[in-house]
């Protein structure tokens, strides 16, 4: 395992499962062998309607809760609960989350990064972030904040690479997190040569060989799966290294492609969405 300190002295996992689009049987039975392999990050959103189950399978898994590094994003039609972050905190069965984000960029996202502060200063919370906010958004927490963001989660894949809000990142302090680090399936990116190649090379498969290259190049990853072989390969990337010659042949594929685009119509759509929280598994 590789770790990364965020901007407050925070040490992170650089790896760790996504529980996006599972169910909350599969998301408990994903977390608990994603536990049992060695991860400790686990990422979950109370629009992913699966937190209960995450917080059964960290107590099942027999590990302190000090052990996991626990991570998940508050929706926007909470953002102006002033209980929201308890509510989470309630169905996640814990004390504290180590890493809360801003879901998106939609309702009154100030309000919601409030809240996230406030339950910073109390202890509710370790670490703070935003996710999916372009540079701009960012500017504008940045420019009204008291407890700075340390985490963007974001669309980065080796189509689509973030290197200028990298940058921007890393002037503000922030780390970048990659959502569909694989590239959301396609084959396209995944039947790669370069990937065969290194694949070959290196004893890995085209998965492991993209998510090596995203640790390296900095980028904190979850991959999500249901299936125990895929999320096990997808934590065996810790006993390999890409030389510079062949991260440069992976940094050459970026097309600045993207599987998700945000659109005003979508934000709003977001805004008004209310998940059914309160009636999960």
């Amino acid at each position: 395992m590789e770790y990364t300190t965020l901007n407050n002295g925070i040490k992170m996992p650089m790896a760790g499962i996504g529980t996006f689009l599972l169910t909350p049987d599969q998301a408990e039975s994903a977390v608990l062998e994603a536990l049992k392999d060695g991860y400790r990050l686990i990422d979950t959103a109370n629009a992913y309607v699966n937190e209960k189950a995450v917080g059964r399978a960290m107590k099942k898994s027999g590990l302190t809760r000090e052990d996991i590094f626990l991570e998940t994003k508050i929706w926007p039609s909470f953002y102006m609960q002033e209980d929201a972050v308890e509510k989470t905190l309630e169905r996640l069965d814990t004390d504290y989350i180590d890493l809360l984000l801003i879901h998106q960029p939609a309702g009154n996202y100030i309000a919601g990064y409030k809240l996230m502060e406030k339950a910073y200063k109390e202890g509710e919370v370790k670490a703070i972030g935003l996710s999916n906010f372009n540079k701009e958004q960012i500017e504008e927490i940045l420019s009204i904040c008291e407890v700075k963001p340390a985490v963007l989660q974001t669309e980065v894949h080796p189509y689509y690479q973030e290197n200028d809000m990298k940058e921007f990142l890393k002037e503000q302090g922030m780390f970048i997190q990659a959502w569909y680090p694989l590239g959301h399936g396609d084959a396209g990116l995944l039947n790669e040569p370069v990937f065969a190649k290194l694949g070959e090379k290196y004893k890995k498969s085209s998965a492991q060989i993209i998510l090596r290259w995203h640790i390296q190049a900095g980028n904190i990853v979850i991959p999500g799966s249901k299936n125990p072989e895929h999320i096990k390969d997808n934590f065996d990337v810790f006993d390999f290294t890409l030389d510079d010659e062949e991260m440069a042949e992976i940094a050459a594929l970026d097309r600045n492609k993207r599987y998700y685009t945000s659109t005003s119509e979508l934000l709003k759509k977001y805004a008004e969405m209310v998940p059914p929280v309160d009636t999960q598994e």
